[in-house]
């Protein structure tokens, strides 16, 4: 009897595998896949393609091979149909979703996570998942399909569970990380997606930016349609609050996460849902008392209420403890009472804290963490009980993983790390590290990741890193005194992942780093070595940052696994080696912002499989290489800021039929598109971004005709006339993110109103620089950027500003535009820079714009504003720049105007203006330009001593233009001796301090002017950089001596304190202004030499003593012997050259009429100049004098005589 129950125990063991092996091996039989699935599969296979780190792709996938067993297919057993297509996280790449995958009709669960399965121009055909009708899973989060959500997916009712979430992916082990998934939900709406999906118990949509976000809209939305919802997440989904109490219907929630939003208060009838489990509210900026009753739940696990400051609430002894895993607590303002006994948290796996819970008494409640791994703290201001901690964390015998913020070492030796024995991953950031705690480090030989970011370190890091030996993952960025990279780097044969970087790290990549035979992924400071090309294994080598130089070392071509080469922002020089071209697994080369010149030599292609090719900004030269041509697997080719010469046919690129994104911008180019008798009718059709600035075009290439979905286009700085087609906003009407045609010749717009149709927010349009007139148009969907300057234009629509509600910069300057500003404009919520100069505007400055709180650049200069300024300025203020110079200003200059902590800009020039100095704004510490010319200021300057009792005095102060005013009274000798930004060397890079940062504006920059007297002239400038600086005092009422303190500032560039009246001698000490260009002191009563010390001021360009009373001999140098008489007449007591009468000789008779300065010379200078607080950038100052001038000198001569 027993030896039959064995038998038959041993049957019904080996049944299912006799089953199974029958049905494999019978092809009649329904388990073996459906021919035309298997067609479909293997298509789909053919559209990917593996990433550099995947040995084979889907090597199991075969023809001739049943389906039903290759990786990631699961068939029905009866009917052998696919219904499970799984290939999440296996590092496929391809251009889009293929359309045989629509084809798998018999699906019910879909998993392509992890992947990179579009690039940022692929959008879905929207009808083709709702093929698919049978999907009850579906999983396209972290895949790369930008965009849209499909709207097919809405009527997929079946559904059970739908991610289409972009998350943070974390893991040092593998080089390649996921990307994001869709990226905003609009047209379908939230309603629209979710009102056919009743089966649904899992919505996953973090990162989707859902476009409709009121908590009214999102919530009725779950309860109508999704009544059984089990878990909601969507963290950063630009959700806004409050969340309505229709929600309260969903009992089935057990999993919550709406962290990222601004959704107010969390509603309490989230404690009633009986098995929520999960609640992730982190960054949600929440505010009061946080209820209890969430601490009485007994089936919590999760509990994330970090990152919420103004968040209250009190930590009871948790009566349900045990069940908790995650705990998350830091940058809260929650409290907590001293336990009266330890408490249960033995499940308890993740901890995070902040300073506020770290003390001995709260730790202690915990009692004993048996199963904590994953511990977070924040050990700011813990010195108390800091010894105390690190010997607590060092009892954590079961943590493998540990990352520590703030905290300062040296305050305790040992720090009891060294008893982590079961670390895997140790992580400080903002740390200071002195030697004992790296030596503690190194002695962790099991970890595997390791990142030391921010922080000081105090010793060599090679003695720490020598024995990790384990280490997959390096990283140590951005921290203080570095030194070299050690070269005991080359002991972690198991590295794969590593970065050392940062500002302080000096030499070269050590030659050791060539035994590092398993690397894959490294980004580095430091000169390439030799001995890189070892790497053999590396499939990403990442060097960015202006930290080498040289060529491109030939060793670098055996990396023949490499996928990945980025040397953007460095100084990498000479010729491109054309064999890179031609590594045959190398997909992404970005080589953008070198020094590589000569011509790209034709190259074998090929064996490439080139994807994105980036090398803008270098010094590129000579034909454009055909063999760009032969790249079929290119999608993306940026060549623009070169020197490339010759001409262009778009349909050149015939062959490259994955190309998404070409730019040719700013070369030497000739880009024609004369399509002739080509049969290639369809090349370039799936373009989604094309740049062809600057590149001597004429008119509309033929091509846009046959493009759909444009996503950027940038025709400026060419010769296109006529009008812009109507194409541009009917066919990418819900595409289009980027247009610039400025810079053209354009006379007019294809439209039937003056609003532009286009359904979808646009980044940026710039539509400058043209002969546009009329009404401005404006876009239906708020866009960014808007530049409509310099054209003719005179009117705008009577309700623009209910366009424009998301627009942060707004520029209308140098048109004809004519009336009031409407009080409408208060609705620009978001915006930053408006800029409306050189315009006819009239009326009062609506008190809105010097109120707004976000406002960072008001430019109003040369219109028709009257009236007074606006005077509730408050503490909020953000203007950097604010510049009303050429208008009707009246009465004072407003007190309140001290809360612009962040002036860098204030001109108000040339108006009514009438009031005293005002030494009120002396303590703005980032004011970089004061401009007061041209108004009716008066009174002293300014008593310092009396007026200003802060050490700070204008201290960041580089141009000061009080000329044409009232100003009268001694000069202070501290007026000058406490400009402390004028004593400095300032630096010749050429940074920019004056322009306002906007990442959407097509240059990056909002360029400021002013106008001050230089050399002899009024001048524009139309940007500023750090390298000029200027004093102008003329044309006031000044007297007494010049201060001997003008000498300290050595950085001055120009000084003028003509027609004032000074007495006295020329302080010597001007000569200690060596970077001077212009001075004047001419009408005024200065006596006495001219200082032998002028002669040595080389740079000086401009030079007037006139009409003063000055005597002796003019110095003879080289640089004063480049001045004409002009510069020295009406001084009857001078002689020597340039005057004809030698010294010692008798002047001439004193009946002499006094002759003013005169110049004819038409000048145009440009200078890189700048102030503070914007990317930097070149400037050109443009200084025109021309015909009017020379009239007038001429007639003043005629009129003397």
């Amino acid at each position: 009897m027993a030896s039959i129950h064995w038998a038959l125990l041993l049957f019904l063991v080996q049944l299912p595998i006799l089953a199974t092996s029958s049905a494999h091996s019978d092809g009649n039989l329904t388990l073996w896949c459906h021919p035309d699935q298997a067609a479909a599969l293997l298509q789909l296979k053919q559209s990917f393609f593996a990433a550099a780190t995947t040995a084979a792709l889907l090597p199991s996938w075969q023809n001739g091979t049943n389906c039903c067993l290759w990786e990631g297919i699961i068939c029905d057993a009866s009917s052998g149909l696919v219904t499970v297509l799984d290939l999440s996280g296996h590092g496929l790449n391809s251009y889009g979703l293929d359309p045989a995958l629509f084809s798998l009709k018999s699906l019910r669960r879909l998993d392509l996570s992890m992947n990179s399965l579009g690039d940022y121009s692929y959008n879905i055909t929207t009808a083709e998942f709702e093929r698919l009708a049978l999907l009850t899973h579906l999983n396209l989060s972290n895949a790369d399909l930008y965009g849209q959500i499909p709207i097919g997916i809405s009527k997929l009712v079946n559904l059970v569970s739908l991610d289409l979430s972009s998350r943070t992916v974390s893991d040092y082990d593998d080089p390649t990380s996921p990307g994001d998934s869709f990226n905003h939900l609009r047209e379908p709406n939230f309603e629209i997606l979710v009102a056919n999906l009743n089966n649904l118990r899992e919505l996953y949509l973090d990162g989707v930016q859902i476009m409709s976000s009121s908590g009214e809209d999102w919530g009725k939305a779950l309860a109508k349609y999704v009544p059984h919802l089990q878990v909601l997440s969507l963290e950063g989904c630009g959700l806004n609050g409050p969340i309505h109490h229709s929600l309260s219907s969903l009992h089935s929630l057990v999993a919550i996460n709406l962290g990222s939003n601004d959704v107010g208060p969390i509603p309490e009838f989230f404690a009633d849902f009986p098995n929520l489990s999960e609640l992730q509210l982190s960054y949600m900026n929440l505010q009061g008392w946080f209820p209890q009753r969430f601490f009485q739940l007994k089936n919590l696990r999760v509990l994330d209420l970090s990152s919420n400051p103004n968040l209250s609430g009190h930590l009871p002894n948790f009566p349900h403890a045990s069940s908790l895993y995650t705990l998350r607590l830091e940058e809260t303002n929650f409290s907590y009472a001293k336990p009266s006994s330890s408490g249960n948290f033995k499940l308890l796996r993740e901890l995070t804290l902040d300073r506020k819970f770290l003390s001995m008494d709260f730790l202690s409640s915990f009692g004993v963490l048996e199963s904590l791994c994953q511990l977070k703290v924040d050990l700011m201001d813990s010195s108390k009980d800091f010894g105390s901690i690190l010997s607590w964390i060092g009892d954590l015998r079961n943590l493998a993983s540990l990352d520590i913020y703030r905290c300062d070492f040296s305050w305790t030796t040992p720090s009891s790390i060294v008893n982590l024995k079961a670390l895997r991953s140790l992580k400080m950031f903002d740390s200071n590290l002195p030697r004992p705690i790296l030596s503690e480090i190194g002695s962790l030989i099991d970890l595997e990741n390791l990142e030391i970011s921010d922080c000081k370190l105090h010793g060599s890091m090679a003695s720490s890193i020598r024995n990790l030996t384990n280490l997959r993952s390096l990283h140590i960025v951005n921290c203080d005194a570095c030194g070299t990279m050690p070269a005991a780097i080359g002991y972690l044969r198991n590295l794969k992942r590593l970065e050392i970087s940062g500002p302080d790290f000096s030499g070269s990549i050590p030659a050791a780093i060539g035994y590092l035979r398993n690397l894959r992924s490294s980004q580095l400071s430091g000169s390439i070595p030799y001995a890189i090309g070892q790497l053999k294994e590396l499939t990403h080598l990442i060097i960015q940052g202006g930290s080498i130089s040289g060529r491109i070392p030939s060793s670098l071509l055996n990396l023949t696994r490499l996928a990945e080469l980025d040397l953007s922002y460095n100084h990498v020089s000479g010729h491109i080696p054309t064999s890179l071209f031609a590594l045959p697994k190398l997909r992404y080369l970005n080589l953008f912002w070198n020094q590589f010149s000569g011509p790209i030599e034709e190259f074998d292609a090929a064996s490439s499989c080139l994807q994105l090719v980036i090398l803008r900004g270098n010094e590129l030269a000579g034909q454009f290489p055909n063999s760009f041509f032969q790249l079929t697997d290119l999608v993306h080719l940026e060549i623009n800021e070169n020197n490339f010469v010759g001409s262009l046919d778009l349909s050149s690129f015939w062959r490259l039929r994955k190309l998404s994104s070409l730019d040719l911008s700013h070369n030497k180019l000739s880009v024609t598109n004369e399509e002739g008798t080509t049969s290639f009718s369809t090349y370039l059709s799936g373009l989604k971004t094309l740049g062809v600035a600057c590149c001597n075009i004429s008119k509309i290439p033929r091509i846009l005709t046959r493009l759909h979905d444009m996503s950027y286009l940038d025709l400026s700085c060419n010769k296109i006339t006529g009008v812009i087609p109507k194409l541009i906003w009917e066919r990418w009407s819900s595409s289009l993110l980027h247009l610039n045609l400025s810079h053209n010749m354009f006379t007019g717009m294809e439209l039937t109103s003056h609003v532009l149709p286009f359904s979808c927010p646009l980044e940026v349009l710039d539509l400058s620089s043209n002969k546009l007139q009329g009404h401005i148009p404006t876009p239906n969907s708020s866009a960014n950027y808007l530049d409509y300057s310099h054209n003719y234009f005179s009117a705008l629509l009577p309700n623009f500003t209910l366009y424009l509600s998301e627009t942060l910069y707004l520029r209308m300057s140098n048109n004809s535009i004519n009336g009031h500003i409407p009080n409408s404009v208060c609705n620009f919520s978001m915006l930053g820079v408006l800029d409306l100069s050189y315009n006819n505007f009239s009326g009062p400055i609506p008190s809105c714009l010097i109120e707004n709180a976000r406002l960072s650049v008001l430019n109003l200069r040369e219109n028709q504003f009257e009236g007074t300024l606006p005077s509730n300025i408050t503490a909020a203020c953000t203007f950097k720049t604010l510049d009303l110079h050429g208008n009707k200003i009246e009465g004072q200059l407003q007190r309140a105007l001290s809360n612009c902590i962040y002036l860098e800009v204030l001109d108000v020039g040339n108006n009514l203006i009438v009031d005293t100095f005002p030494f009120w704004l002396s303590g703005l510490p980032n004011l970089h330009v004061l401009v007061l010319r041209s108004n009716q200021f008066y009174g002293s300057i300014g008593d310092l001593v009396r007026d200003q009792q802060s050490k700070e005095y204008f201290s960041s102060l580089q141009i000061i233009d009080l000329a044409s005013n009232n100003f009268s009274g001694n000069l202070s000798s501290e007026w000058f001796g406490r400009l402390k930004s004028l004593m400095a060397n300032l630096n010749s890079s050429g940074e920019t301090i004056v322009g306002q940062n906007i990442s959407a504006a097509p240059r990056g920059f909002y360029q400021d002017s002013i106008e001050i007297t230089y050399k002899g002239s009024v001048v524009t400038f139309e940007r500023i950089l750090t390298t000029f600086t200027a004093i102008d005092f003329s044309n006031n009422r000044l007297e007494g001596t010049i201060p001997e303190s003008v000498g300290q500032l050595i950085s001055l560039h120009v000084l003028n304190m003509s027609h004032n009246a000074f007495k006295g001698k020329i302080p010597a000490q001007l000569g200690h202004l060596t970077d001077l260009e212009s001075l004047d002191l001419s009408c005024n009563q200065l006596s006495g030499e001219i200082p032998q010390e002028l002669a040595d001021l080389t740079f000086l360009a401009i030079l007037n003593f006139s009409d003063n009373q000055l005597v002796g001999k003019i110095p003879q140098s080289r640089q004063f012997l480049t001045f004409d008489k002009s510069s020295f007449e009406g001084n009857l007591g001078l002689c020597g050259l340039p005057f004809s009468n030698p010294c010692g000789v008798s002047l001439a008779p004193p009946g002499m009429a006094r002759v003013e300065k005169s110049s004819d010379v038409d000048v145009i200078l440009f200078l890189f100049v700048g102030l503070g607080f914007g990317v930097g950038f070149a400037a050109a100052i443009l200084m025109r004098w021309g015909r009017i001038g020379k009239w007038f000198v001429k007639s003043a001569r005629a009129l003397r005589t």
